[in-house]
């Protein structure tokens, strides 16, 4: 396996961590601050119609750029931006303008993250390094859960959200590493011209 190819799975495994420690207390956290079931219908239908409709539009510019990795590293970050933004949230409606972010976040991250993961793939391994991310997403996903319910039943939902916000943090710094690698890749291409 490729050494880009190690850093997008740790990236998106840390991901995927944070994004799934809320998923199935999310709706008790909607009711916490005021909000009911449709409340937090609203707030996932928001985000999935603004990462739907953003994703199509910043595609078509995203494969025009010229170092994707700049946008992988641009939507982890705006998705820490809204996983701090949780800890401030008092009414219901505050919770819509944070799934705005994370839908820009997404239509950010998720397509150049599947192309840059695509173009890492070893040639004839292409099923079983797809099924790695496959894999590491469903266990992660599991852990996570269990340990976002553990936090906020214990800690509250303010600790989580701190919580979530430091370990989003993460996926930002391991994606610097693909931007290290590119620049040493140009700097060699520029030695051999000159010689």
């Amino acid at each position: 396996m490729k050494r880009e190819l190690k850093i997008l799975l740790a990236s998106a495994g840390f991901s995927t961590f944070v994004y799934s420690m809320l998923g199935p207390i999310y709706a008790i956290f909607v009711e916490e601050i005021g909000g009911g079931v449709l409340e937090a219908s609203y707030a996932i239908s928001i985000f999935t119609f603004v990462s739907g409709v953003l994703i199509y539009l910043l595609t078509r510019w995203e494969d025009k750029v010229k170092h994707q990795e700049k946008l992988l590293i641009l939507g982890y970050f705006l998705s820490s931006i809204g996983f701090f933004s949780y800890i401030l949230v008092t009414k219901p409606f505050h919770i819509y303008i944070i799934e705005v972010i994370f839908g820009l976040a997404i239509a950010v991250l998720s397509p150049v993250y599947d192309g840059l993961y695509s173009k890492n793939l070893d040639k004839g391994k292409f099923i079983s390094e797809w099924g790695d991310w496959e894999s590491m997403a469903y266990i992660v996903s599991s852990l996570s859960a269990l340990s976002g319910g553990i936090l906020a039943k214990y800690f509250g939902f303010r600790f989580l959200f701190f919580v979530m916000f430091l370990l989003s943090l993460i996926p930002v710094f391991v994606s610097l590493a693909l931007l290290k690698r590119e620049k040493k890749n140009v700097n060699l291409s520029n030695l051999r011209k000159r010689l």
